[in-house]
């Protein structure tokens, strides 16, 4: 067994043990010895080592007693081996049969066997087995409980069980027992105690005939809380986590149709010691008064010690002992020490330990010296305190050279309105039975200090940067600082919006780029050696109005909508007007709308935007101006639609004609969605022949149409017609279009043109020409010139157009030295004519791949003499016709040379040579450039190959 003693101070000295109050001495017990502090016993003693056990911790300083810790023994000892005397009872009568525990400590637990083991006697209204008594009782004895009966006891700590002789239960035979009024045999003492949080048991169990039935009560009449349990037919109350509102009277009552009976018994609540007021480490001058007090709750209320070096304190002289009270007067060295504060009632004993220091020294001013200079502002109250550490305290006298000055009761020098004149060397002298010492300090008066420019009231707008000014004239011995605050927050340095300008005597500060937030009170604080100053200044920013609020839409027609809307903050600056913007699924952004009123001031907060289109969604948002500016836009309303309406909008550039034969093709420009006024939108075609009176009407309900195509075969080709286009809705029918007149289609021309005649004039053109056609039926509005390079291949073919009054056409951007398939053909709206059987071409031979090579020149006044090598053509190429000389214009040559006069304007030129044949103009030369500075007289042959 190990039982702990350990101490938080420093350098305990070394732990006493003790048992029942006696000191165990370790040196003659070989059981016993200590480790750190710690009683190990080892093998355990149930006769010697019994009892109560407390240690003693002690060092230089003092001594103190742990708590008590009890150690008992558990243990069950054997039932008395006899033989148990049989029990006869009548049939009806009531029976208890006793246990007869033997000796014991610790918890125990009872149970009965009946005739053998494992049948156990089960509890019920009939038998119930107390865990008080151990006993087995019987109410009412039935021929079934005829038998043998073993109690059975366990110890609850060591799990070690006994049985006792069984006991026979007999039946009698003179007759059966006649009925009776309950007999209470269990139930529980007057008093109770009870722990607060413990489970709390009370038993209750009667003999009698018929079965008696157990019910419970509180004395006071109050119900039972839920928390409480009835157990084994109610022979049990289980109080759980008792309180004290559990307390009071409680009243078992067993009853039978004979008659009832009753015990009752109080409930007590106990508690152990818990301190609520405690002492503390303590340290006094010698000759001072010690007072300590400590209390503690506990039921019944604790009973007080008080223990010095763990022997018990009584009054006498100077110590006076009362009620948790110690108080000790004129202290001496001798008192010092270790004390306990002992707190007791039966269910509990607690501690709780104070050192007490008795102090005496001389004065020393070692930590408490006066300051070495002292700044006061002339005018002002100086203190001079006077604290040296002295035990017991000391006498103060205070001196100005050799002069005595008056002082407070506590050795403070005080100086009223101090001058010049108060200036100088002041000496504390401190002196008690133990010694003497002093310390000096000098006092130097200055002037006040003075802010000459300090902040003022001021408004700015957002956005703008300013300085509010802080400037002081002051002493020059004194150490100036300057600080600043805003709405009573002291202002970093670093704050992005924030500088700190100025020198020793000025503490300006910059404020840049100003918001909203920026507005409130500015202080700009003065801190010197000897005082503080301050300045206030209110600083309002003005800017534009915050958002306004809860816009709302309140009614809704057509081409109107009804808006009311919360001012926001006005910002310093009255609001002068709002302004209303609107969007729609079919804007880009927002639009400023009309209103009614058109301008509309900052007093109204409600206005009627006019001019919306009908069916249409649209949000709205709310700007406030004011001086400053236009602010941020209000939150958007709730999407709202505007009523519909008959379509008030018609169709744009309405015509149509071509098509096909028979076809009356009529066209438009379909109305934008935002313009359709509502539901079901579509549009009313009308149309009607030149010369008729009555109009045909066809509807379409495509809202998104642009055509409509009526085909009958009457219809003549190209007939004027009348049309107009109109839009309707689920409200009505809308306006239509202005007429306008458009042809129905035609038929293509009947005829081809004759004399068709083609050349090829280059590798690359072929020449058509064809005769005019005379007059046919059919309009013709040109003529198209189809071309191919394979017979067997359409998809080769191209085609050319010209007006109806033209005859020839120019096929270019062909192959050379290629055979062209050729037709023409008449055309109009409807088509084209029937093609001419085809013609066919070749093109020329390519000109040659090879430009002139070596090209020179030489240059004499304005006279440009250029040579170059002949160009030899392949048989795949035409023949070389001549040459052609380019800069400014072009000269063809049929020599392999040229002189040309220059113009007197240019500076410089580029000149290149290109062969001439059948099949073009071949590759140019690489270019050769001549500047006006050549025409000074400055001959250059230039040779140029590759």
């Amino acid at each position: 067994l190990v039982f702990s003693c350990t101490a938080s101070a420093f350098c305990w000295g070394g732990d006493l043990w003790s048992l029942n109050g006696t000191l165990i001495n370790l040196g003659l017990d070989r059981r016993r010895r200590l480790s750190g502090g710690n009683l190990i016993i080892s093998s355990l003693d149930r006769y010697q080592d019994v009892g109560m056990y407390q240690c003693m911790a002690y060092n230089t300083v003092g001594a103190i007693l742990s708590r008590r810790a009890s150690l008992q023994f558990a243990y069950l000892d054997h039932f008395k081996v006899h033989t148990r005397s049989a029990v006869s009872v009548r049939e009806g009568q009531g029976v208890v049969l006793l246990c007869g525990t033997p000796t014991s400590s610790g918890d125990l637990t009872y149970a009965w066997i009946f005739n053998e083991y494992p049948y156990f006697v089960q509890q019920d209204n009939r038998r119930f087995v107390s865990q008080q008594t151990g006993n087995l009782y019987i109410a009412k004895v039935e021929p079934s409980d005829v038998g043998n009966y073993t109690c059975v006891v366990m110890n609850s700590i060591t799990k070690g069980k006994v049985q006792s002789s069984p006991t026979s239960l007999i039946l009698r035979t003179d007759g059966v027992m006649g009925e009776y009024e309950p007999k209470i045999e269990v139930n529980f003492p007057d008093n109770v105690p009870a722990a607060k949080g413990s489970t709390v048991t009370l038993e209750c169990f009667a003999l009698g005939n018929p079965v008696p039935e157990i019910t419970w009560r509180r004395a006071n009449g109050v119900p039972f809380p839920s928390k409480v349990k009835m157990k084994y037919s109610n022979a049990v109350l289980e109080i759980p986590s008792f309180q004290q509102d559990d307390t009071g009277g409680y009243e078992c009552v067993a009853e039978n149709k004979m008659g009832k009976n009753t015990v009752s018994g109080r409930l007590a609540f106990y508690a152990k010691p818990q301190w609520v007021q405690t002492m503390k480490d303590t340290a006094l001058a010698i000759e001072e008064r010690l007072y300590w007090e400590c209390r503690a709750n506990g039921r019944p209320k604790p009973s007080y010690t008080w223990l010095k070096n763990g022997q018990q304190l009584l009054s006498e002289d100077r110590i006076h002992v009362e009620d948790g009270v110690l108080s000790v007067s004129a202290l001496t060295l001798s008192d010092a020490g270790m004390y306990q504060c002992v707190a007791e009632n039966k269910h509990g004993v607690i501690y709780f330990a104070a050192e007490l220091m008795v102090l005496a020294s001389p004065p020393d001013f070692t930590g408490n010296l006066l300051r070495a200079l002292l700044k006061a502002k002339a005018g002002t109250t100086v203190t001079l305190e006077c604290k040296p550490q002295a035990y017991p305290i000391a006498s103060i006298l205070w001196k100005k050279g050799n002069l005595s000055r008056c002082l407070s009761d506590d050795g403070t020098l005080r100086l009223a309105n101090v001058s010049k004149s108060d200036a100088g060397s002041y000496t504390c002298f401190a002196r008690n039975r133990f010694g003497m010492s002093s310390t000096t300090g000098r006092l130097l008066v200055t002037d006040p200090t003075r802010i000459i420019q300090g902040p003022v009231d001021t408004e700015i707008i957002v956005g703008e940067s300013i300085v509010l000014p802080c400037q002081v004239a002051s002493d020059p011995v004194l150490d100036v600082s300057f600080s600043w605050a805003f709405n009573g927050q002291l202002i970093a340095k670093g704050d992005g919006h924030f500088e700190f300008v100025g020198g020793r005597t000025a503490g300006d500060l910059m404020i840049r780029n100003i918001q909203l937030y920026h507005a409130g009170k500015y202080i700009c604080v003065v801190d010197t050696d000897v005082e503080s100053l301050s300045a206030v200044a209110v600083l309002i920013v003005k800017g534009p109005p915050s958002p306004p609020d809860s816009v709302t839409v309140e009614e809704v027609t057509d081409s109107t909508a009804q808006l009311a809307w919360s001012p926001g903050r006005d910002n310093g600056s009255p609001i002068t007007n709002y302004l209303i913007q609107t969007r729609t699924p079919f804007t880009v952004g927002w639009q400023r709308v009309n209103t009614v009123p058109e301008i509309i001031d900052g007093n109204t907060l409600t206005a009627t935007v006019v001019d919306l289109n009908a069916w249409v969604e649209y949000d709205f948002r709310v700007l406030a101006k004011n001086s400053v500016g236009v602010g941020e836009p209000s939150p958007v309303s709730v999407k709202t639609r505007t009523e519909d309406a008959v379509p008030d909008a018609v169709p744009g550039d309405v015509g149509g004609g071509g098509g096909s034969r028979y076809e009356l093709v009529i066209t438009w420009e379909p109305v934008p969605e935002e313009l359709q006024n509502g539901e079901s939108f579509g549009y009313i075609i009308a149309f009607r022949a030149f010369g008729e009176a009555s109009w045909t009407h066809v509807a379409t309900s495509a809202p998104g149409a642009s055509r409509y195509v009526y085909r009958n075969d009457s219809i003549a080709p190209f007939s004027p017609f009348h049309v107009k286009v109109g839009t309707y809705n689920s409200k009505g029918q809308g306006p239509f279009s202005p007429v306008v007149t458009i042809y129905s289609a035609e038929t293509e021309p009947s005829e081809k043109p004759a004399g068709v005649r083609a050349r090829s004039v280059s590798a690359s053109e072929i020449e058509v020409n064809w005769q005019a056609l005379s007059f046919i039926p059919e309009r013709v509005l040109g003529y198209e010139v189809a071309y191919w390079e394979d017979d067997t291949k359409p998809e080769t073919m191209g085609k050319v157009r010209v007006p109806w009054n033209q005859t020839s056409a120019t096929v270019s951007g062909l192959a050379g030295n290629t055979q062209y398939f050729l037709t023409v053909s008449a055309f109009n709206t409807a088509g084209t004519s029937p093609f001419l059987p085809a013609i066919n071409v070749t093109t020329k031979k390519p000109p040659p791949s090879q430009p002139p090579m070596n090209v020179g020149w030489n240059l004499m006044g304005s006279q440009l003499s250029v040579y170059w090598e002949p160009v030899v053509a392949m048989e795949s190429e035409s023949d070389v016709l001549g040459y052609q000389v380019s800069f400014t214009f072009s000269v063809p040559f049929t020599g392999t040379w040229s002189e040309l006069t220059l113009p007197e304007d240019d500076e410089e030129y580029i000149i290149f040579v290109q062969t001439l044949s059948e099949g073009g103009l071949g590759p140019a030369s690489d270019p050769i450039r001549i500047h006006q500075l050549s025409k000074l007289g400055v001959h250059v042959l230039l040779s140029c190959s590759g």
